[in-house]
């Protein structure tokens, strides 16, 4: 029974989730793209480029928490579905900026508008699956970010030809036709999502019952409550590893295409050769992910995922043949959403109810003010610089920094039950 209640939750949510992300994701980072043709337009240098791309965090990191417990109060599907209405909107909005301070304020109040989508995805797992099989989908859900790369980064360059079509530059059509499906799936969210497995009516009573029994034999959480949560300094320290994982993540998303765009392609070009490092990222952190599962072990999984990456943007750094740089560039993104696949099976191993809500949208909240300096270094560092080696090798500091962290709190967090978590595993993937 509960072999087969699993696989079909999974088959009814994952899919749709993952979709969910890739537009969240998209709407995120497609000013990447646009930036190829958009910054001469609005006379954005690097430096300002970078500072805009970033300013989204600190939006995000602003209504993170309070975004995260209107969500476990009022359930995911009536949250989601505001969130998503509310970022379409002002992604839109994108095509109508003048010049840098539009641009910034744009990107801010599109921060404030996600805010909460993903750690309120995160913490809605929790209320249906059990923490033997969370890494894998977990993994399955990240990977819809190198998927939307994948698949995004070529619409992106293929809609940016579309310049002086009525009157609007290609970038301008860019987040008009990139922020319509948030619209159109915000309203889906109502009918697909919902609220918890007692609220799901494709479940029968003994199916509903299962759930509710595997996740009552999950072990008891330290902390359910969420002023007891902020006084825990693993909290704080977790923030620190993924702050370090986003550093490199977002460092080097917004700037890919124009690495690569210095290595002599055309811009269409450019779009489809920088999707592809994300294509083989979203392999291999599935794959890393599942064997977290199979082992039920953590710290050194997110460690050494983190040290290649870190070694994979050394040797970007340092490389100069365009295809060895694309390849180390490629083991940087397996390694930083591989260790990120992994890092969100660590909060929910301690914390509980309120506490895991406002938890894990902390701890993602802090972590993603990456997403702000990220970018920035990499832009201001490519402004004095003249090349983008300086930021690269920077951008490993934080890959190394969150391989230490996390050896260190690794000692501090048990991951109880272990040899039930194991034996769940096995059965659920006989």
């Amino acid at each position: 029974m509960e072999d087969r209640v699993f696989a079909k939750v999974t088959w009814r949510l994952m899919p749709f989730m993952a979709l969910l992300y890739v537009v969240a994701y998209l709407d995120r980072v497609n000013v990447s793209a646009a930036a190829l043709t958009m910054n001469k337009d609005i006379g954005l240098t690097p430096e300002l480029f970078g500072f805009g791309a970033g300013i989204f965090f600190l939006g995000y990191f602003l209504f993170e928490i309070p975004s995260n417990i209107i969500l476990e109060k009022v359930g995911a599907h009536l949250w989601i579905s505001r969130i998503m209405l509310t970022w379409g909107v002002v992604s839109m909005a994108n095509a109508f900026v003048t010049g840098p301070h539009g641009f910034y304020v744009v990107r801010f109040l599109l921060g404030l508008a996600e805010a909460g989508f993903f750690p309120g995805m995160v913490f809605y797992l929790t209320t249906w699956f059990p923490s033997a099989v969370r890494a894998r989908l977990v993994a399955l859900f990240l990977a819809a970010v190198p998927l939307t790369n994948v698949i995004g980064t070529p619409i992106s360059g293929l809609i940016l030809q579309m310049e002086g079509f009525h009157h609007l530059h290609g970038w301008q059509w860019l987040f008009l036709i990139e922020g319509l499906p948030s619209l159109i799936l915000g309203l889906v969210v109502l009918k697909w999502l919902p609220k918890g497995p007692a609220e799901a009516k494709w479940l029968n009573e003994e199916e509903r019952a299962a759930i509710a029994d595997a996740l009552a034999e999950e072990p008891e959480q330290h902390h359910t409550e969420m002023l007891p949560m902020f006084r825990d300094a693993r909290v704080w320290i977790l923030s620190g590893i993924y702050f370090g994982l986003v550093v490199a993540q977002y460092g080097i998303n917004f700037w890919l295409p124009m690495i690569v765009r210095e290595m002599g392609f055309t811009i269409l070009e450019t779009t489809f050769v920088a999707a592809a490092p994300y294509l083989v990222t979203m392999f291999a952190m599935v794959l890393w992910s599942r064997s977290s599962d199979a082992r039920r072990e953590r710290v050194w999984h997110i460690a050494i995922a983190a040290l290649a990456g870190a070694a994979g943007l050394i040797g970007a750094a340092l490389l100069h043949a365009p295809l060895l740089v694309l390849t180390a560039l490629t083991l940087a993104l397996i390694g930083a959403y591989a260790a990120a696949a992994v890092f969100w099976t660590m909060p929910p191993a301690f914390l509980g109810g309120t506490a895991a809500a406002a938890g894990i949208a902390l701890i993602n909240s802090m972590g993603n003010l990456g997403g702000f300096f990220g970018p920035n270094i990499m832009g201001w560092l490519k402004q004095e610089t003249g090349s983008f080696t300086a930021g690269l090798g920077a951008l490993s500091l934080g890959m190394l920094l969150a391989a230490v962290l996390v050896v260190f709190i690794g000692r501090t967090i048990t991951f109880a039950g272990r040899a039930a978590a194991l034996e769940r595993y096995t059965r659920l993937n006989a």
